[in-house]
C-alpha cells in the first residue's frame, strides 16, 4: 500500500499494518440465519444467449427442434426458438446459491417445478427466494433443513419459473468460517492476521 502524501486516503505517518485489516467477506447464510418469511432478491440477473441454449441442448442431448431449429420454431405459436427449460431451472438455482445454499452439504429435492412463461434468447432472468420452512435435521447435528420457494422473472417482470428446493445447510458452529480462512480456502493462503498486525474483523452471526 502506498503512503504517498498526495493520497487523501493514507496517513503518511501510519505503517501498512496500521492502515490494513483483514475483514471477513460474505460467507453465505448458515442454518441459524434463515427466518421463515424472509425474501432474498439474488444479485445481478443474467441475460440468456443463443450460445447458452445451444450448448445446453447439445450437452443434454435434447433433440426437440424447438430449441435449435429456427425454421421449425418459426412455424410454431411462439415464432422463434425457446430456451430449454432445464437451462432456466439451472440458471435460477445457480443465482440463488449465493444466498441459499453456499453452505449446503446436499440438495434434498426440487418440488413443484412450474414453467409459467417461455424464455427467449436475449431475455434477462432475475431470481428471488422466499424461506418457507426450516427445521433441525433428525440424523445430523451439524446441519438443518431449509425449504425455499425460488421464483424467476424476466425483464418485463413476468414470472417465468417457480419451484421449491430443500437444501441441507451447515450450522455456523460446524463450519467455523474465519476472515483468514473462508469457505473453500486452504489454511495459510493469502493475507494472514500477522500480515496486518493481527487486525481481523469477523462477520457477526445474526441474532435470533
Amino acid at each position: 500500500m502506498s503512503n504517498d502524501d498526495d493520497s487523501p486516503l493514507s496517513d503518511p505517518d501510519a505503517t501498512d499494518a496500521d492502515e490494513r485489516r483483514l475483514v471477513s467477506g460474505w460467507q453465505g447464510r448458515y442454518f441459524e440465519d434463515f427466518q421463515v418469511g424472509d425474501v432474498y432478491k439474488h444479485p445481478y440477473g443474467r441475460t440468456v444467449t443463443e450460445t447458452d441454449n445451444v450448448w445446453l441442448t447439445n450437452l443434454t442431448m435434447n433433440v426437440n427442434p424447438m430449441h435449435f431449429n429456427e425454421a421449425y420454431a418459426a412455424e410454431t405459436e411462439f415464432g422463434e426458438r425457446l430456451v430449454d427449460g432445464l437451462y432456466v431451472i439451472a440458471l435460477a438455482v445457480g443465482m440463488s446459491v449465493i444466498d441459499i445454499s453456499a453452505n449446503a452439504t446436499a440438495n434434498l429435492g426440487y418440488d413443484r417445478v412450474r414453467h409459467h412463461a417461455p424464455v427467449f434468447h436475449g431475455d434477462t432472468v432475475f431470481a428471488e427466494s422466499e424461506v418457507l420452512s426450516k427445521r433441525e435435521s433428525e440424523s445430523r447435528d451439524h446441519v438443518g433443513i431449509v425449504t425455499t420457494e425460488l421464483r424467476a422473472h424476466n425483464q418485463d417482470d413476468e414470472l417465468v419459473l417457480s419451484l421449491e428446493r430443500t437444501p441441507m445447510v451447515l450450522k455456523r458452529e460446524a463450519a467455523e468460517p474465519t476472515a483468514a480462512q473462508p469457505t473453500g480456502w486452504p489454511d495459510g493462503i493469502g493475507t494472514q492476521p500477522e500480515d496486518v498486525d493481527g487486525r481481523v474483523i469477523e462477520r457477526q452471526p445474526r441474532e435470533e
